[in-house]
């Protein structure tokens, strides 16, 4: 006969957490939920005793109910979690959003714009407020979104909502500015997911651009073609190259084709859209013994820190991607005004295009 099961033990609550360390109910909800409200040493001593005797915070969903708060911001990105876990420029901006909530006590929700509206989790209703992150593929997860929450985008417009962006056009007039200086023969623009329909490969007159109010690319594109116009170029003969995903798998082919063709039509400057893409060039080309910078000068837009660490060093554009986050998660929270920013670049001479 199998013996019984004993009764689990009742669960403790958080007025038994507070009359055991004779605290009251709001010190020990604060040492959860906002730690800058208690010393480090009674939150320390708060969440030591919940810890042994197996109290695990206040329910959300009950205090969401009780006080119309859940003390969760949700995230919502562009592209999968894990790419956007993988990706210096997204890791960057999510770690800015993680450092403002830890500070005062959210908690950080992911959620991609790739998941169908039924896999969105039930918490993502929940949510105080939205950070949404990148061009979405389809709007239909925004749709789904409470519309009373707050909502703060981040490199992607939003009508009627307040954005944060870096001075995207301005950015790629400089640095093209600079690599046409040493006029080139054979100028080259690759884009990063600027064309309406999927298109990993030449961009052709078939092809229609994304307008800048759905993409901060069509924005850098516009700052080249402003740079190639005033040193003599025709925007319109310059060839341009769309990849689908800021990925070495998915630039790979792209980039190949372009290194690939005859010495007298291979571009001898690539202007790229971020240094995934101009790493990804590099790398091709010394495969090829093609010379970085002599046969083929290279720009690219981020400023990660790979670019930088590796040879030749990248000229690129650094964008503050943390500080976005920063400004975003801080404007979500109330804690700056819920108001458009732009923030400003650098632009960093490396050996890829001295």
């Amino acid at each position: 006969m199998d013996s019984p099961v004993p009764p689990a033990p009742p669960r403790i609550t958080l007025k038994d957490l507070a009359r055991e360390l004779g605290v009251s109910t709001a010190s020990i909800s604060n040492a959860f939920n906002r730690p800058d409200q208690l010393s480090p040493k009674l939150r320390e001593r708060i969440l030591s005793e919940a810890r042994r005797l197996g109290y695990s915070g206040p329910d959300a969903k009950a205090r969401s109910l009780r006080t119309g708060r859940s003390r969760i911001i949700a995230v919502v990105l562009a592209e999968t979690l894990t790419y956007s876990l993988n990706d210096a420029v997204a890791s960057e901006l999510l770690a800015g959003i993680a450092e403002v909530l830890d500070a005062h006590g959210h908690t950080l929700l992911l959620l991609s714009g790739r998941q169908h509206v039924s896999q969105v989790p039930g918490a993502a209703n929940m949510a105080d407020g939205y950070i949404i992150y990148g061009l979405m593929p389809s709007p239909t997860m925004l749709e789904g979104l409470p519309v009373q929450r707050p909502m703060i985008s981040v490199d992607f417009d939003i009508a009627g909502h307040p954005k944060v962006h870096v001075d995207n056009a301005p950015a790629c007039h400089a640095i093209a500015t600079h690599a046409l200086a040493d006029p080139p023969r054979r100028p080259g623009i690759i884009n990063l997911r600027l064309t309406e329909t999927a298109c990993n490969g030449p961009v052709t007159a078939d092809h229609t651009l994304l307008g800048a109010d759905q993409t901060i690319t069509r924005s850098r594109l516009s700052g080249f073609h402003r740079a190639l116009e005033e040193h003599g170029f025709d925007p319109a003969t310059v060839p341009m190259w769309n990849i689908e995903e800021n990925t070495f798998e998915v630039c790979a082919p792209v980039i190949e084709a372009i290194l690939d063709a005859p010495d007298d039509e291979r571009p001898d400057l690539l202007l790229c859209m971020s240094d995934r893409i101009a790493l990804t060039v590099v790398t091709l080309a010394e495969q090829r013994d093609l010379r970085v910078p002599e046969d083929l000068r290279i720009t690219g837009f981020d400023g990660i820190a790979e670019g930088q660490y590796r040879a030749p060093r990248l000229t690129t554009v650094r964008q503050d991607s943390a500080e976005k986050g920063r400004i975003a998660a801080r404007m979500i929270l109330g804690l700056s005004p819920r108001e458009d920013r732009l923030l400003g670049t650098e632009l960093i001479i490396g050996q890829s295009c001295p």
